[in-house]
């Protein structure tokens, strides 16, 4: 093929998988959820983006909320959703599982004339499948006459352009009728009638994939090795018999006379947590090495290692590595079996999958409490007009961004529900508080459990926790304002959302250029490494450079820093925009009081109607957005602008 623009194209299942959060408990007792998008075909499309090949997926999903869900998740991982077909009359497909202990792992199908299941060859888009190098198409997808279709048509187009095909055999009893409608565990039936469905394809096959399950039900014997020569009877592919912990073995000639005299791969010692997904992280890891054309022990080694990653973590798609997630593993190892407890790991696996991220960030900050408490009842205004003058605030923040990214806002939901509602409309960047405000040592707005607090909130919200942290505090007060922070960063990893610490060390000791520097590196020190920081502006160039250096030392996948107001007069905070221009860190702001202080004590005195707040604002906001614009900024070493 001549320089295709693709590197993989997979076809077939797409679905929403729900996962019970409940580990060792019943699906009958399940109490909660974690969605993802799940089916072999799509998670190998994440897989392989992941991993830095070129994907696309060519699937059908329902014209619902599931369904967009879908399509979104791909576009934000990488994958050309050109084949993703929106099907008006059909839900998109529902897998539901659950993890009983080590070896039992419940799982219902939903997929009664769902979309995916209706693909046909007129989904098949002969240009996409052209410009692929590689096509992958399922065992499952052959269980239905149109599906099938579909599939054998996408063969015929890509081995036509000089591409390879790929078969996953993919073996689900369940979906081929042969269990129960509640027994989707089920990895095996013996079906001569699969077999022969299954038989015409391997010819035209130039990489076969599967357990020793899988390959029983392709070569039609439970002799595993029996199993191979069938098929290499049939095919000249490449065969790959995935062994779960004892990792896999290759045969690219002649089947030998033993299992472990094929070119072998040896699996990585992991805990077992959960093994759905696993085969599919696995065949993403094997194409990893196998389009680019690596050599087979190479692929094994991929392979092996993301199935490693796919069984130690609950999800499927969500717990693929990338790439630089995979090297760092391969060159460094872990001193975890179960890799979803290793730190370095972690971290690197959520700044690699987070969202995109628009900069800079220019936000009107308004998640203000007390202060806007203090002036309501200095006007002798009801404390419940607070909600309705934080509404006006987004509003002034929707006028000035005109639907542009990076703009955004800092929000409550004490008193800033219904504005939460608003930007959320808005598209507006959101962080929201966590903190009592004004404690210190830190502590937290409301009891209980803050992970289950957090459960409640968007996942596009950002969590903003405020600590009065200096560096010269006494250790003790140190270490338990650290310790808080860390429960808030545990959280927020656990429930997939942002972290921005803001910290404020100019009222609790003196401001050196080097104060904010040295509190930056104990937090670090501590174990702490939000996505964000939000932090005083410094009148210094200097005490900026430090801070970068500091960041850039710990943390070279932070967001960045957003300088904050602290009712500061809008002279002085401009001369911080200046100074921080030295440094890349430095990727936004978010001023509140000096824009919307002097608005709020004339509307709620009664002196400034809500078009009158909102207008002065909006003017306000703007000047700020103008002056940041108008900085030249020092550009890091990826091109990008603080």
């Amino acid at each position: 093929m001549t320089n295709p623009a693709l590197d993989v194209v997979t076809v077939g299942r797409a679905s929403v998988d729900l996962y019970g959060q409940q580990i060792g408990g019943r699906l009958e007792d399940m109490a909660s959820f974690s969605k993802a998008v799940g089916g072999c075909p799509a998670n190998i499309a994440i897989g392989t983006a992941r991993l830095g090949l070129k994907s696309a997926l060519v699937t059908r999903v329902g014209d619902e909320h599931f369904g967009r869900f879908i399509r979104e998740q791909l576009c934000r991982e990488g994958v050309d959703v050109r084949g993703v077909h929106t099907d008006p009359a059909r839900f998109t497909a529902l897998a539901i599982l659950g993890v009983r202990d080590r070896t039992t792992f419940p799982l219902l199908f939903y997929r009664t004339d769902c979309a995916d299941s209706a693909l046909d060859e007129g989904d098949i888009d002969e240009a996409l499948i052209r410009s692929s190098r590689v096509l992958v198409v399922t065992g499952t997808h052959f269980a239905r006459p149109g599906s099938a279709a579909a599939q054998r048509k996408a063969m015929r187009i890509i081995r036509a352009a000089g591409g390879k095909v790929v078969f996953d055999i993919d073996y689900r009893p369940n979906l081929w009728g042969l269990a129960g409608i509640g027994d989707g565990e089920a990895r095996y039936v013996r079906s001569d009638t699969v077999t022969s469905h299954l038989a015409p394809i391997l010819p035209d096959c130039d990489l076969i994939v599967g357990t020793e399950e899988e390959l029983h039900i392709a070569g039609g014997s439970e002799d595993t090795l029996d199993a191979i020569r069938a098929i290499r009877a049939r095919s000249a592919a490449t065969i790959v018999c995935k062994r779960g912990p004892m990792g896999c073995v290759v045969f690219d000639g002649a089947i030998p006379d033993r299992l472990d005299d094929g070119i072998s791969g040896p699996g990585f010692p992991v805990e077992v947590y959960n093994t759905l997904g696993a085969g599919d992280a696995f065949m993403s890891g094997f194409l990893r090495g196998w389009v680019r054309g690596e050599a087979l022990e190479t692929c094994c080694r991929y392979a092996n290692a993301c199935g490693a990653f796919a069984v130690s973590r609950l999800l499927c798609s969500p717990e693929i590595p990338t790439w630089r997630e995979l090297t760092y593993f391969l060159d460094h190892g872990s001193v975890e079996t179960a890799l979803r407890h290793d730190v370095a790991l972690n971290h690197l696996h959520w700044v690699t999958t987070r969202r995109a991220q628009a900069y800079p960030v220019m936000a009107l900050a308004c998640d203000h409490r007390i202060q806007l408490e203090a002036i309501a009842l200095e006007a002798g205004a009801p404390l419940s007009r607070i909600p309705q003058f934080k509404t006006l605030a987004v509003q002034a923040a929707v006028r000035v961004a005109n639907g542009a990214p990076g703009f955004g806002v800092f929000m409550d939901g004490r008193y800033g529900q219904d504005a939460l509602f608003t930007a959320s409309k808005s598209g507006l960047w959101t962080a929201r508080p966590i903190e009592l405000p004004a404690s210190r040592p830190l502590d937290f707005e409301f009891g209980g459990s803050l992970g289950a607090h957090l459960t409640e909130w968007p996942t596009d919200q950002v969590v903003k926790c405020l600590c009065f942290y200096h560096p010269d505090d006494d250790e003790a007060l140190r270490q338990r304002q650290e310790r808080e922070m860390l429960r808030a960063q545990d959280a927020c990893r656990r429930t997939g959302r942002e972290l921005l610490l803001e910290i404020i060390a100019g009222k609790n000791g003196p401001m050196r250029d080097d104060t904010v520097s040295r509190a930056l590196q104990m937090l670090y020190a501590a174990g702490l490494r939000p996505d964000w920081w939000k932090l005083e502006g410094q009148s210094s160039p200097a005490a900026w450079h430090a801070i970068g250096e500091v960041i850039g030392a710990n943390d070279p996948d932070c967001r960045g820093v957003v300088i904050l107001g602290l009712d500061a007069p809008e002279q002085e905070l401009l001369a911080a925009f200046q100074a921080a221009a030295v440094t890349p860190w430095v990727r936004g702001f978010a001023i509140g009081r000096t824009i919307f202080g002097d608005p709020a004590r004339a509307w709620f005195a009664g002196s400034l109607d809500d078009a009158g707040a909102v207008d002065e604002m909006s003017r306000r906001f703007a000047r700020f957005v103008a002056a940041w614009q108008a900085v030249p900024r020092t550009t890091d070493a990826t091109g990008q602008r603080s």
